[in-house]
């Protein structure tokens, strides 16, 4: 892969995905890179976990059956304590549009699927960092 990582404390990053195969990809990429990732491939268990637990980076599809990501996106910035969480579409759905949209409700990124793998772990883990986690990356 090419990146490596180590931190003090792992980045915990929750993957919104309703494909279970892209989710579990994303999540291993990211777990491989040193994070704890979970994915939800469902609103419902999305929301359970944003509720439940503190991420510091979210991922988001636009394309999620029972609400879009835009929609599920304003539900997740209610959560008093997941507000200030950044969150990154990450989707095949990659429109001007969509990503104009994504970008005016706050996501900090749009990455479009399919994607480089050393591309999107390196943004994620940017983002990361800019939210204030203390992460070390060797290349």
């Amino acid at each position: 892969m090419g990146i490596s990582q180590f931190m003090s404390d792992k980045a915990k990053i929750l993957v919104v995905d309703d494909q279970m195969a892209v989710a579990l990809m994303m999540v291993f990429i990211l777990t491989r890179a040193g994070c704890e990732a979970q994915s939800a491939l469902d609103v419902k268990k999305a929301l359970r976990l944003a509720q439940t637990e503190d991420f510091d980076l979210i991922t988001l599809d636009v394309d999620i059956p029972g609400l879009n990501g835009f929609e599920l996106f304003q539900r997740l910035k209610q959560i008093p304590h997941a507000k200030d969480t950044p969150i990154v579409f990450v989707s095949g759905a990659a429109t001007i549009e969509n990503q104009q949209r994504a970008l005016e409700l706050g996501a900090v990124d749009f990455i479009e699927k399919p994607f480089n793998t050393e591309d999107f772990l390196s943004r994620i883990i940017s983002h990361v960092k800019q939210a204030g986690n203390i992460l070390e990356i060797a290349e």
